[in-house]
């Protein structure tokens, strides 16, 4: 059995100066050892101490979340009112033992590490508050070795973690870039306008707004001044409800819709929601039009754009990567649902439950991954037809790891941060060692419990996981059971 083998150690600063240092940040985030000390324990040790610097633009949840948190440990001033250095934010439970691994030999690879982990994961997956038979998996997202399984290529039900293989399958499609367009286009006599939805559920009120006022300054310079308004959902197809019907975890999927359909002004979670998001929109957009001084003959009705309109008014949404780590963060249904659609779209496939169920497994077959026995029948998880195996779900986020793989960094900057943000926000509190370090996805529904995220072990190296149970009885205590999981891989084999 070939030795471990051993890195050269980083030279001994704290956290900050190692950031600073030119030579440290490219042994951190450019190993071509695929080590990803960067990607790993640098992804969750910023997290534990505080230093909000991952990949990515999006800013308005779990980093928001994360400097929120540091800033409300930060200390005051003294009596003469100047501008007070940061003082060093308070770092998680198990952070000086990481920070301890950054500052010495990081070992790759350990004979004992299979046996070591069995022994500590296996009581721990088949306790009982994990149902009859849960499967688990762990992998070393360096080298790609699976370290830990059970039950690895069983099909089980997963939730809302099934929003990795959503989101990965987007990013691959579209990119972390793309945009998605809503626009407003006007018929060649100008008398017709149609808003047409482009797919993006997070469009609001602000952004109808612009559009409206950007075609009513068009339609101003050939002296419209009353239209008919139109509005085009054709983009999407099938039918719009979720096979669990209307529910207020997501509403019905349409190419236009504003707030996600959400009648009470929340951003996530649970809420009531429209029936007629697309109608909704309109009638919105309708009022917008006439305080920008253009007027609607009737209330607007559905129709196809004519096809010889021009457009006069566009609307972008946020970049994909920020669409995704929405998604992850705070598990958003109603744009998982419409990333699916988008990347049907972009593979040839029809845009609806179907066609997104073939895109998004193609899409990860070109990755290499084990997709034998998966159904994805929607992009939420919310489906109980849905099925995916433990292998599957590390291997998603090992390849999101991939150096080789940039454009799927947003998995991992999006998973919810233990104790921080999303989803895992009230979990890991308290003295858990997982608090900062553990990212992942979680999945709920009743009797089914899981999560699937990445870990940084002891030894700085980031690990890949996924845990699946169904038959649970009790949501807390397979929660809790998890999170111990979890945190057992912080700790890792001694």
């Amino acid at each position: 059995m070939a030795e471990p083998v051993e890195e050269p150690s980083i030279r001994p600063l704290n956290m900050w100066d190692r950031l600073k240092d030119p030579e440290n940040r490219k042994r951190l985030y450019g190993s071509k050892s695929r080590q990803l000390v960067a990607g790993s324990a640098v992804l969750g040790l910023v997290v534990a101490t505080g230093a909000v610097i991952a990949a990515g633009p999006w800013d308005s949840g779990q980093r928001k979340a994360e400097r929120d948190r540091v800033v409300a440990r930060e200390r005051t001033g003294g009596a003469h009112h100047e501008r007070p250095a940061p003082a060093a934010p308070r770092p998680a439970p198990s952070a000086p033992a990481v920070l301890g691994a950054l500052g010495g030999p990081v070992v790759r690879t350990a004979p004992k590490d299979a046996a070591d982990l069995a022994a500590a994961l296996g009581p721990l997956l088949n306790g009982p508050a994990l149902g009859t038979r849960p499967t688990g998996a762990v992998i070393d997202t360096a080298t790609g070795k699976q370290l830990y399984g059970q039950g690895t290529r069983t099909p089980m039900t997963p939730a809302s973690t099934v929003k990795i293989a959503t989101t990965v399958a987007a990013l691959r499609a579209l990119g972390p870039d793309h945009r998605i367009a809503t626009t407003v286009r006007a018929s060649a006599d100008s008398r017709t306008l149609t808003l047409v939805g482009g797919g993006d559920p997070t469009l609001d009120k602000a952004a109808l707004r612009r559009l409206a006022d950007d075609a009513a300054d068009a339609l101003r310079e050939q002296e419209i001044s009353t239209v008919e308004l139109t509005y085009d959902t054709s983009r999407y197809t099938g039918p719009p409800l979720h096979p669990i019907g209307p529910n207020e975890n997501v509403a019905p999927v349409s190419a236009l819709m504003i707030d996600e359909g959400r009648l009470d002004g929340s951003t996530h979670g649970p809420a009531p929601r429209t029936a007629d998001p697309a109608g909704d929109a309109a009638r919105v957009f309708a009022g917008l039009l006439d305080e920008a001084g253009i007027a609607t003959e009737a209330a607007p009705a559905r129709h196809r754009a004519p096809a010889k309109s021009r457009t006069v008014a566009t609307h972008r949404s946020k970049p994909m990567s920020q669409l995704v780590e929405r998604a992850l963060t705070n598990s958003d249904n109603d744009i998982a649902e419409a990333l699916v659609r988008e990347t049907a779209l972009a593979t040839g496939e029809r845009p609806d439950f179907a066609g997104g169920r073939r895109a998004v497994t193609a899409q990860l077959k070109k990755l290499g991954l084990p997709v034998d026995g998966a159904n994805l029948a929607d992009g939420s998880g919310l489906d109980r037809n849905d099925r995916v195996t433990a292998a599957l779900l590390a291997g998603l986020l090992a390849r999101a790891a991939d150096p080789g793989h940039p454009e799927l960094r947003p998995v991992l900057t999006g998973l919810p941060v233990a104790g921080f943000s999303g989803t895992l926000k009230g979990r890991y509190t308290g003295t858990s060692h997982g608090t900062g370090l553990i990212r992942a996805k979680t999945g709920t529904l009743t009797g089914v419990n899981t999560l699937a995220g990445t870990v940084v072990d002891t030894r700085g190296r980031l690990l890949a996981f996924a845990f699946l149970a169904t038959g649970t009885t009790s949501p807390s205590e397979a929660q809790s059971s998890l999170d111990t999981l979890a945190t057992a891989l912080v700790d890792g084999p001694r």
